[in-house]
């Protein structure tokens, strides 16, 4: 009975374990994620101003709308990359949180 009972803490403390190693893996993504979206939001909003300057500054009508559109251009290729980029990074987060759970399973299996 002992035996039993010891069986049932040590599995119990694998789970714990394995979960432990699936939080830590999916918070070290998110803080990745967050940082790279902190780092293209001010990115954008320094190239929002400068943008904005060049076409203030801009000697003729034709000239500003020339800068407005190489802004608005530049900034969907920016914008599509960075999406790109942040959803490959989700992909790899649920890959190393899932990870742990995934070498629990092979040992299960055998």
């Amino acid at each position: 009975m002992v035996t039993g009972f010891e069986n049932i803490q040590k599995l119990g403390k694998d789970n714990m374990d394995v979960a432990m190693q699936s939080f830590g893996a999916f918070s070290k993504g998110m803080q990745a994620i967050s940082a790279e979206v902190a780092d293209y939001s001010k990115k954008s909003m320094e190239d929002s101003s400068a943008a904005i300057e060049k076409m203030v500054s801009a000697k003729s009508l034709d000239k500003a709308m020339e800068a407005q559109a190489d802004f608005a251009k530049v900034s969907y290729e920016t914008m599509v990359g960075q999406a790109t980029k942040i959803g490959e990074m989700y992909a790899e987060v649920a890959k190393d949180a899932y990870k742990p759970y995934e070498n629990m399973l092979s040992k299960a299996a055998k």
